[in-house]
Protein backbone atom coordinates (compact mmCIF):
# COMPACT_ATOMS: atom_id res chain seq x y z
CA UNK A 1 0.00 0.00 0.00
CA UNK A 2 1.32 3.63 -1.21
CA UNK A 3 2.23 6.00 1.45
CA UNK A 4 -0.60 8.37 0.31
CA UNK A 5 -3.39 5.87 0.36
CA UNK A 6 -2.37 4.56 3.73
CA UNK A 7 -5.23 5.78 6.26
CA UNK A 8 -3.60 7.84 9.43
CA UNK A 9 -4.70 5.95 12.52
CA UNK A 10 -4.70 7.98 16.27
CA UNK A 11 -3.26 5.35 18.62
CA UNK A 12 -4.17 6.32 22.10
CA UNK A 13 -0.87 5.11 24.38
CA UNK A 14 -2.58 3.57 27.09
CA UNK A 15 -1.47 3.54 30.63
CA UNK A 16 2.45 4.09 30.31
CA UNK A 17 3.28 1.92 33.50
CA UNK A 18 2.01 -0.96 31.63
CA UNK A 19 2.85 -2.78 28.10
CA UNK A 20 0.88 -0.92 25.91
CA UNK A 21 4.02 1.55 24.82
CA UNK A 22 6.34 -1.60 24.51
CA UNK A 23 3.80 -3.02 22.23
CA UNK A 24 3.43 0.35 20.17
CA UNK A 25 7.58 0.37 19.59
CA UNK A 26 7.83 -3.21 18.80
CA UNK A 27 4.65 -3.21 16.66
CA UNK A 28 5.59 -0.01 14.97
CA UNK A 29 7.27 -1.45 11.55
CA UNK A 30 4.77 -3.91 11.18
CA UNK A 31 1.67 -1.73 11.62
CA UNK A 32 3.34 1.07 9.00
CA UNK A 33 2.99 -1.42 5.97
CA UNK A 34 -0.81 -0.77 6.69
CA UNK A 35 -1.20 2.96 8.05
CA UNK A 36 0.31 6.05 8.79
CA UNK A 37 0.04 5.54 12.70
CA UNK A 38 0.07 8.62 14.97
CA UNK A 39 0.78 8.11 18.65
CA UNK A 40 -1.00 10.01 21.32
CA UNK A 41 1.97 11.09 23.79
CA UNK A 42 4.56 13.68 23.85
CA UNK A 43 8.59 13.13 23.43
CA UNK A 44 10.02 13.27 27.01
CA UNK A 45 7.44 10.77 28.09
CA UNK A 46 8.55 8.63 24.82
CA UNK A 47 11.69 9.26 25.48
CA UNK A 48 11.84 7.64 29.54
CA UNK A 49 9.65 5.05 28.26
CA UNK A 50 12.10 3.39 25.46
CA UNK A 51 15.04 3.96 27.55
CA UNK A 52 13.24 1.92 30.66
CA UNK A 53 12.74 0.00 27.99
CA UNK A 54 16.23 -0.47 26.20
CA UNK A 55 14.62 -0.10 22.52
CA UNK A 56 15.13 2.39 19.81
CA UNK A 57 12.64 4.95 19.03
CA UNK A 58 11.66 4.37 15.00
CA UNK A 59 12.39 7.67 13.20
CA UNK A 60 9.10 7.64 11.48
CA UNK A 61 7.21 7.51 14.96
CA UNK A 62 4.93 10.68 14.41
CA UNK A 63 3.88 11.95 17.95
CA UNK A 64 0.06 14.43 18.51
CA UNK A 65 1.67 15.44 21.97
CA UNK A 66 -0.06 15.21 25.24
CA UNK A 67 0.91 17.56 27.79
CA UNK A 68 2.04 16.53 31.43
CA UNK A 69 5.24 14.49 32.12
CA UNK A 70 5.28 12.32 35.06
CA UNK A 71 7.91 9.21 36.58
CA UNK A 72 7.11 6.07 34.82
CA UNK A 73 6.74 3.71 38.04
CA UNK A 74 6.74 -0.06 35.93
CA UNK A 75 3.60 -2.30 37.16
CA UNK A 76 2.25 0.20 39.53
CA UNK A 77 -1.05 2.38 40.35
CA UNK A 78 -0.96 6.12 39.61
CA UNK A 79 -2.77 8.81 39.34
CA UNK A 80 -0.40 10.69 37.13
CA UNK A 81 -0.21 7.88 34.92
CA UNK A 82 -4.38 7.38 34.87
CA UNK A 83 -4.84 11.16 33.80
CA UNK A 84 -1.94 10.60 31.22
CA UNK A 85 -3.82 7.43 29.78
CA UNK A 86 -7.28 9.26 29.61
CA UNK A 87 -5.76 12.26 28.05
CA UNK A 88 -4.29 10.32 25.16
CA UNK A 89 -7.40 8.86 24.26
CA UNK A 90 -9.73 11.95 25.21
CA UNK A 91 -7.14 13.41 22.49
CA UNK A 92 -7.37 10.21 19.83
CA UNK A 93 -11.32 11.18 19.92
CA UNK A 94 -10.28 14.42 18.91
CA UNK A 95 -8.15 13.57 16.38
CA UNK A 96 -11.13 11.31 14.98
CA UNK A 97 -14.22 13.52 15.50
CA UNK A 98 -12.40 16.32 13.40
CA UNK A 99 -11.31 13.66 10.74
CA UNK A 100 -7.93 14.59 11.18
CA UNK A 101 -7.25 10.51 11.10
CA UNK A 102 -9.66 7.77 9.80
CA UNK A 103 -9.55 5.75 13.37
CA UNK A 104 -8.58 4.99 16.56
CA UNK A 105 -6.87 2.16 18.10
CA UNK A 106 -6.53 2.06 22.07
CA UNK A 107 -3.83 0.03 23.91
CA UNK A 108 -4.65 -0.94 27.72
CA UNK A 109 -6.09 1.61 30.36
CA UNK A 110 -5.94 0.65 34.32
CA UNK A 111 -9.14 1.24 35.25
CA UNK A 112 -7.87 1.34 39.14
CA UNK A 113 -5.61 4.43 37.74
CA UNK A 114 -8.78 6.08 35.85
CA UNK A 115 -10.63 6.09 39.51
CA UNK A 116 -7.56 7.37 41.38
CA UNK A 117 -6.85 10.16 38.68
CA UNK A 118 -10.91 11.23 39.43
CA UNK A 119 -12.10 9.70 36.17
CA UNK A 120 -15.64 9.25 36.32
CA UNK A 121 -15.53 6.74 33.71
CA UNK A 122 -14.44 2.37 33.77
CA UNK A 123 -13.14 2.44 30.01
CA UNK A 124 -12.98 3.61 26.70
CA UNK A 125 -16.52 2.34 25.87
CA UNK A 126 -18.28 4.38 28.03
CA UNK A 127 -16.42 7.51 27.69
CA UNK A 128 -17.27 6.97 23.74
CA UNK A 129 -20.44 6.60 24.59
CA UNK A 130 -20.77 10.10 26.72
CA UNK A 131 -18.77 12.17 23.91
CA UNK A 132 -21.27 10.84 20.93
CA UNK A 133 -24.28 10.38 22.82
CA UNK A 134 -24.93 7.15 21.22
CA UNK A 135 -25.14 3.69 22.49
CA UNK A 136 -21.72 2.22 21.78
CA UNK A 137 -21.69 -1.71 21.93
CA UNK A 138 -18.66 -3.05 23.22
CA UNK A 139 -17.97 -6.11 20.90
CA UNK A 140 -14.56 -8.49 20.89
CA UNK A 141 -13.30 -11.36 19.79
CA UNK A 142 -11.62 -12.22 16.00
CA UNK A 143 -12.80 -13.77 12.55
CA UNK A 144 -13.27 -17.30 13.62
CA UNK A 145 -16.13 -15.14 16.67
CA UNK A 146 -17.62 -12.30 17.87
CA UNK A 147 -19.10 -11.59 20.99
CA UNK A 148 -20.95 -8.21 21.84
CA UNK A 149 -22.13 -7.68 25.99
CA UNK A 150 -26.06 -6.48 26.73
CA UNK A 151 -24.22 -5.33 30.15
CA UNK A 152 -19.96 -4.57 30.89
CA UNK A 153 -18.23 -3.47 33.66
CA UNK A 154 -21.39 -3.93 35.82
CA UNK A 155 -21.58 -5.79 39.57
CA UNK A 156 -23.39 -8.99 38.78
CA UNK A 157 -25.72 -8.47 41.51
CA UNK A 158 -26.98 -5.66 39.37
CA UNK A 159 -27.45 -7.49 35.65
CA UNK A 160 -30.76 -9.09 36.19
CA UNK A 161 -32.41 -5.85 36.88
CA UNK A 162 -30.77 -4.32 33.75
CA UNK A 163 -32.45 -7.06 31.17
CA UNK A 164 -35.53 -5.63 29.95
CA UNK A 165 -37.37 -6.14 26.52
CA UNK A 166 -37.25 -2.21 25.60
CA UNK A 167 -33.68 -1.77 26.10
CA UNK A 168 -31.97 -5.59 24.68
CA UNK A 169 -34.57 -5.06 21.76
CA UNK A 170 -32.77 -1.55 20.91
CA UNK A 171 -29.82 -3.34 21.30
CA UNK A 172 -30.14 -6.03 19.24
CA UNK A 173 -31.56 -3.69 16.85
CA UNK A 174 -28.58 -1.76 16.72
CA UNK A 175 -25.99 -4.73 17.04
CA UNK A 176 -27.26 -6.48 13.89
CA UNK A 177 -27.12 -3.16 11.96
CA UNK A 178 -23.32 -2.68 12.84
CA UNK A 179 -22.29 -6.30 11.80
CA UNK A 180 -24.47 -6.96 8.97
CA UNK A 181 -25.17 -10.53 10.07
CA UNK A 182 -28.55 -12.68 9.81
CA UNK A 183 -27.76 -15.21 12.35
CA UNK A 184 -26.85 -14.38 15.48
CA UNK A 185 -27.24 -16.09 18.98
CA UNK A 186 -28.58 -14.70 21.77
CA UNK A 187 -27.63 -16.37 25.83
CA UNK A 188 -30.40 -16.33 28.60
CA UNK A 189 -29.19 -14.87 31.65
CA UNK A 190 -29.60 -17.80 34.26
CA UNK A 191 -28.61 -21.68 34.46
CA UNK A 192 -30.27 -24.09 31.44
CA UNK A 193 -31.60 -21.03 30.51
CA UNK A 194 -33.94 -21.43 33.66
CA UNK A 195 -35.48 -24.38 32.76
CA UNK A 196 -38.34 -22.45 31.77
CA UNK A 197 -38.96 -20.11 34.42
CA UNK A 198 -37.23 -22.64 37.26
CA UNK A 199 -34.74 -20.44 37.97
CA UNK A 200 -35.55 -17.11 37.20
CA UNK A 201 -37.67 -15.04 34.73
CA UNK A 202 -35.08 -13.09 33.12
CA UNK A 203 -35.25 -15.41 29.94
CA UNK A 204 -38.67 -14.32 29.70
CA UNK A 205 -37.65 -10.40 29.21
CA UNK A 206 -34.75 -11.74 27.00
CA UNK A 207 -37.28 -13.95 24.63
CA UNK A 208 -39.58 -10.90 24.03
CA UNK A 209 -36.74 -9.03 22.45
CA UNK A 210 -35.85 -11.31 20.71
CA UNK A 211 -39.17 -11.66 19.29
CA UNK A 212 -39.76 -8.46 18.89
CA UNK A 213 -36.71 -7.44 17.23
CA UNK A 214 -37.03 -10.05 14.79
CA UNK A 215 -40.65 -8.73 13.82
CA UNK A 216 -39.22 -5.44 13.69
CA UNK A 217 -36.23 -6.59 11.16
CA UNK A 218 -38.93 -8.99 9.38
CA UNK A 219 -36.47 -11.35 9.91
CA UNK A 220 -35.55 -14.77 11.66
CA UNK A 221 -32.31 -13.03 12.77
CA UNK A 222 -32.00 -13.53 16.33
CA UNK A 223 -31.66 -17.21 18.21
CA UNK A 224 -32.33 -18.19 21.59
CA UNK A 225 -32.29 -17.81 24.61
CA UNK A 226 -29.46 -19.98 24.58
CA UNK A 227 -28.50 -21.97 27.03
CA UNK A 228 -25.28 -20.15 28.59
CA UNK A 229 -23.33 -23.12 29.33
CA UNK A 230 -23.58 -25.04 25.82
CA UNK A 231 -23.79 -21.71 23.69
CA UNK A 232 -20.21 -21.72 23.04
CA UNK A 233 -19.66 -25.42 21.99
CA UNK A 234 -18.17 -26.70 19.55
CA UNK A 235 -21.09 -27.10 17.55
CA UNK A 236 -22.81 -24.01 18.72
CA UNK A 237 -19.76 -22.27 16.81
CA UNK A 238 -20.53 -24.09 13.87
CA UNK A 239 -23.86 -22.72 13.74
CA UNK A 240 -22.80 -19.08 15.06
CA UNK A 241 -20.19 -16.54 14.42
CA UNK A 242 -21.79 -13.93 16.61
CA UNK A 243 -22.84 -13.89 20.16
CA UNK A 244 -24.60 -11.62 22.32
CA UNK A 245 -24.11 -12.14 26.20
CA UNK A 246 -25.86 -10.64 29.28
CA UNK A 247 -22.83 -9.74 31.15
CA UNK A 248 -18.99 -9.48 31.03
CA UNK A 249 -17.22 -12.39 31.96
CA UNK A 250 -20.56 -15.09 30.75
CA UNK A 251 -19.22 -14.08 27.07
CA UNK A 252 -15.73 -12.97 27.91
CA UNK A 253 -14.41 -16.16 29.85
CA UNK A 254 -15.24 -18.12 27.02
CA UNK A 255 -13.86 -16.25 24.25
CA UNK A 256 -10.55 -15.69 26.16
CA UNK A 257 -10.31 -19.03 26.93
CA UNK A 258 -10.37 -19.72 23.10
CA UNK A 259 -8.60 -17.02 21.06
CA UNK A 260 -6.94 -14.92 23.84
CA UNK A 261 -4.16 -13.87 21.74
CA UNK A 262 -5.37 -12.92 18.63
CA UNK A 263 -9.03 -11.33 19.76
CA UNK A 264 -9.65 -7.58 19.03
CA UNK A 265 -12.06 -5.20 20.90
CA UNK A 266 -14.14 -3.00 18.38
CA UNK A 267 -16.47 -0.20 18.96
CA UNK A 268 -19.89 -0.22 17.27
CA UNK A 269 -22.74 1.79 16.65
CA UNK A 270 -20.55 5.13 16.58
CA UNK A 271 -20.03 7.74 13.70
CA UNK A 272 -16.22 7.04 14.46
CA UNK A 273 -14.00 3.71 13.95
CA UNK A 274 -12.43 2.58 17.40
CA UNK A 275 -10.47 -0.82 17.73
CA UNK A 276 -8.48 -1.75 20.48
CA UNK A 277 -6.17 -4.37 22.13
CA UNK A 278 -8.17 -7.31 23.99
CA UNK A 279 -5.94 -7.51 27.30
CA UNK A 280 -4.89 -4.95 30.09
CA UNK A 281 -1.85 -3.38 30.87
CA UNK A 282 -0.28 -6.64 32.38
CA UNK A 283 1.69 -4.86 35.39
CA UNK A 284 2.65 -8.23 36.49
CA UNK A 285 5.51 -8.22 33.65
CA UNK A 286 5.57 -4.47 32.47
CA UNK A 287 9.13 -3.38 31.23
CA UNK A 288 10.72 -6.81 32.77
CA UNK A 289 13.64 -8.27 31.10
CA UNK A 290 13.64 -11.82 29.54
CA UNK A 291 9.89 -12.30 28.39
CA UNK A 292 8.16 -12.03 24.89
CA UNK A 293 5.10 -9.61 24.63
CA UNK A 294 2.72 -10.97 22.09
CA UNK A 295 1.62 -8.06 19.89
CA UNK A 296 -0.67 -10.63 18.07
CA UNK A 297 -4.15 -8.49 19.44
CA UNK A 298 -2.61 -5.35 18.82
CA UNK A 299 -1.90 -5.78 15.12
CA UNK A 300 -5.10 -7.68 14.41
CA UNK A 301 -6.60 -4.49 15.89
CA UNK A 302 -5.04 -2.07 13.54
CA UNK A 303 -5.72 -4.56 10.71
CA UNK A 304 -9.51 -4.19 11.63
CA UNK A 305 -9.36 -0.72 12.11
CA UNK A 306 -8.16 -0.49 8.55
CA UNK A 307 -10.36 -2.77 7.30
CA UNK A 308 -13.63 -0.88 8.61
CA UNK A 309 -12.33 2.48 7.20
CA UNK A 310 -12.05 0.63 3.98
CA UNK A 311 -16.02 -0.68 3.90
CA UNK A 312 -16.95 2.66 4.92
CA UNK A 313 -15.15 4.58 2.34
Amino acid sequence: MSLENKPKIAISIGDLNGIGIEIALLAHAKISKYCIPIYCINKSMLKEAAKLLNLQIPEDFQIHNIKGDFEIKPGIVTKKSGKFSYDSFCEAIDLASKNRVSSIVTLPVNKESWNKAGIKYKGHTEVLRDFFGKNAIMMLGCKKMFVSLFTEHCALKKVPKKINEKDLTTFLIDFQKSVNSNNIAVLGLNPHASDNGVLGDEEVEIFKAIKKANKILNENIFKGPLVPDTAFSPMSRKNYKYFVAMYHDQGLAPLKALYFDQSINVSLNLPIIRTSVDHGTAFDIAYKKDRKLNTKSYINAVKEAVNLYEKRK
